[in-house]
């Protein structure tokens, strides 16, 4: 079996990014005016990003992959039941072992949404149903806006009523929901230009992302964060991340052997069912905590967020490894074509520095066309030979 390429376990570039925009916002902290200049344009790159993830799926794939229901609860299982168990649990279990914000900040990455773009891009990678991962990753991102905020004022006790629930739901729709809608409303007139720009999205997806991490983290430095945080702490945060999503990623294998998933589809649970969103997540942790907080809580998720591009990156070429090997050893060996006319077989016997009598000829015709009427029966199909 091949082993796993460098380039399969390499480090996603946009890591270097999301250490230069927290060190960049450690240094250089947003204050003040600029502080809310910032968060604005931060806004509207978010807004700007969920507008055109609206605008880039396609109805036709949402409804080539909505047949698949058992599946797309299998994966919101993952995400929404699975996942919060994994981080209640693991908040039991620690207590005082880490600061109570981090710990927080653990559980609330167990709620958020799954991602869409990487988690499309790695079933396709792997050679899963794409159709149902496109549907699954939507269906995620669509219904977070409304379940993570009710979960993170249920599990976490954040917001202190049912109506403050409802305040954060109202504020995130508005900024992620508003546009995505938007977006897929004018999909008819702007798609085609989408579909053929698909490289805009890139930039705009990774540069809003950055806006609002130097946003939160100038709030978090000017608060104190990195009195607070060392290094023991961050490689506490990427155990526990590893933790987590080994146990998830466990667990939907498990699941999908007993469900007796197709390939294609137990791909799709794996990926889909054990990712969390970043694009999702730090907009959210805007709307639903206090700012001075934001950045302490969107570090395990960032954390988590390159663990797990990592992990699937690696995982996804195994799969598409695999599936090329099996491919070709089931596949068929080519039926040679023999020469069948005098003329080809003149050539063909001068190629090799041999002469046919004019004589002898017609014996070597007949002895061609019946070698092969053989070869064509030896190298057919079984299930061609039977019949």
């Amino acid at each position: 079996m091949a082993r796993p390429s460098i380039a399969s376990l390499r480090i996603d570039p946009f890591l270097p990014w999301l250490i230069g925009t927290v060190v960049a916002a450690s240094l250089l902290p947003a204050r003040g005016q600029a502080a809310q200049a910032v968060d604005i344009l931060a806004d509207i790159a978010i807004a700007l990003l969920f507008f055109l993830h609206g605008a880039k799926l396609s109805r036709a794939a949402i409804l080539q992959g909505a047949g698949h229901w058992r599946l797309h609860l299998m994966v919101l299982g993952s995400t929404y039941m699975l996942f919060p168990a994994a981080g209640i649990i693991l908040f039991a279990l620690l207590g005082n072992a880490i600061d109570p914000v981090l710990l927080s900040g653990i559980v609330y990455l167990t709620l958020l949404p799954s991602t869409v773009q990487s988690s499309i891009a790695f079933t396709a990678m792997a050679g899963g149903n794409v159709a149902a991962a496109v549907c699954s990753a939507s269906l995620s991102n669509l219904l977070g806006i409304m379940l993570t905020p009710l979960l993170v004022g249920l599990v976490m006790q954040v917001d202190g009523g049912g109506l403050s629930s409802l305040h954060s739901i109202q504020t995130i729709a508005l900024q992620l929901l508003a546009p995505f809608v938007a977006g897929h409303v004018l999909r008819p007139l702007i798609g085609g230009f989408i579909d053929r720009n698909k490289g805009m999205l890139t930039p705009v997806d990774r540069g809003s992302i950055l806006l609002v991490v130097y946003s939160a983290f100038s709030a978090a430095v000017v608060g104190g964060i990195w009195t607070r945080v060392n290094a023991v702490d961050l490689l506490m945060l990427l155990g526990l991340s590893a933790v987590i999503l080994a146990f998830i990623m466990a667990a939907n294998m498990l699941i999908a052997r007993w469900a007796g998933l197709a390939r294609e589809d137990a791909i799709v649970l794996l990926f889909c069912g054990s990712k969390k969103s970043l694009v999702s997540g730090v907009p959210m942790a805007g709307a639903l905590f206090p700012p001075a907080q934001v950045g302490m809580l969107v570090l395990p998720l960032m954390i988590f967020h390159q663990l797990q591009l990592f992990l699937c990156a690696a995982l996804a070429g195994r799969f598409r490894r695999q599936l090329d090997e099996a491919t070709k050893a089931t596949s068929i060996p080519a039926i040679p074509t023999l020469p069948q006319t005098e003329v080809e077989i003149a050539e063909a016997a001068c190629a090799i520095g041999m002469t046919i009598p004019p004589a002898c000829m017609a014996g070597v015709v007949a002895n061609m066309a019946l070698l092969d009427r053989h070869a064509a029966i030896l190298l057919a199909p079984a299930e061609d030979a039977a019949a």
